[in-house]
């Protein structure tokens, strides 16, 4: 049965937990130098309308890893949607090879993407959302914690798809997820209080940078704007800037607080080069994490597709 992680909504709550445990299982594996072969044979193409490091490397790493190979293919050669449809791409992809990773900004484009397409279809990231890199921030979490049950989040800055990937998530996994943010970026408050509504976490929007602290178990940052918005840095550091992750704001957390940032940074913006550089900070134990938490999805999408 063919199935895509274009968003987390798209899993169901057990079915992310049994990833995580997958993911966890896969990395201790890999560390022992016995990582499984399960994409033997497997080719998949990874497409890139946006520049990328970890994503990239993480993802081609991890296939090699399980025994797959990868095609790298940018948007110069493609010119997808221009030089002919999303949903002819698709059709034409599955027929080539055994999943299609996207890499865009446009989350639309992933959608037809996927509708079209029957082999599985993986976000490697959106303007609208981010699912693989909260999949191994909650990795990262339970690593550090044990748990990631009601874990208490605060999101400090920017509201952008990892802020809705992170709501994405407060709907199938309790958390208490606190964003602290200016009345100029405000997230999506339909989706807020959609998720709300739900019932499964505690979601608060709030402009109170202590309030988003108070008893905060992980402190989460993000580039006050995003690819493809730096245009508007200027006005951005104007109305964030209280929101900063500096040391003088850690003593609102709890003590065992860590500190995450899915990268790139922007050192001494949205966080101080002393707190990312700091033992509180987990932020490249976050990035190693992206390539042990997408091999466990793609060998599930492949599972599942034999099925």
């Amino acid at each position: 049965m063919k199935r895509d992680f274009v968003s987390i909504l798209d899993w169901t709550s057990e079915e992310i937990r049994n990833n995580l445990e997958f993911a966890a299982e896969l990395k201790n594996k890999t560390k022992n130098g016995d990582c499984p072969n399960f994409l033997q044979g497997k080719n998949y193409v990874l497409f890139f309308q946006k520049e990328s490091l970890r994503t990239r490397l993480s993802f081609e790493v991890g296939i090699n890893q399980l025994g797959g190979r990868t095609i790298a293919l940018s948007e110069q050669e493609i010119k997808i949607g221009k030089r002919e449809p999303i949903k002819d791409v698709a059709r034409v992809m599955s027929r080539y090879v055994d999943g299609i990773l996207i890499r865009t900004y446009s989350h639309q484009m992933v959608l037809e993407m996927a509708r079209y397409a029957s082999i599985p279809v993986i976000n490697m990231l959106t303007d609208f959302n981010h699912p693989c890199q909260v999949m191994s921030d909650l990795l990262t979490i339970f690593e550090k914690f044990g748990y990631i049950d009601n874990v208490r989040v605060a999101y400090l800055g920017d509201s952008n798809n990892v802020t809705n990937s992170w709501l994405n998530i407060a709907s199938r996994i309790p958390i208490d997820l606190r964003i602290a943010t200016a009345p100029e970026t405000l997230p999506n408050l339909e989706l807020v209080k959609e998720i709300n509504k739900i019932g499964i976490s505690k979601i608060k929007v709030t402009h109170s940078v202590k309030e988003a602290l108070d008893g905060a178990e992980v402190l989460y940052t993000d580039v006050w704007a995003s690819m493809g918005e730096k245009e508007k840095i200027n006005e951005r550091e104007r109305v964030l800037k209280k929101f900063q992750i500096n040391s003088s704001l850690l003593k609102y957390a709890e003590k065992k607080a860590i500190i995450m940032h899915c990268l790139p940074a922007e050192r001494d913006k949205e966080i101080t080069d002393e707190v990312l550089e700091g033992n509180q900070s987990v932020v490249f134990d976050q990035a190693e994490n992206r390539l042990h938490a997408q091999k466990a999805i793609l060998v599930q999408l492949d599972k599942w597709l034999s099925l």
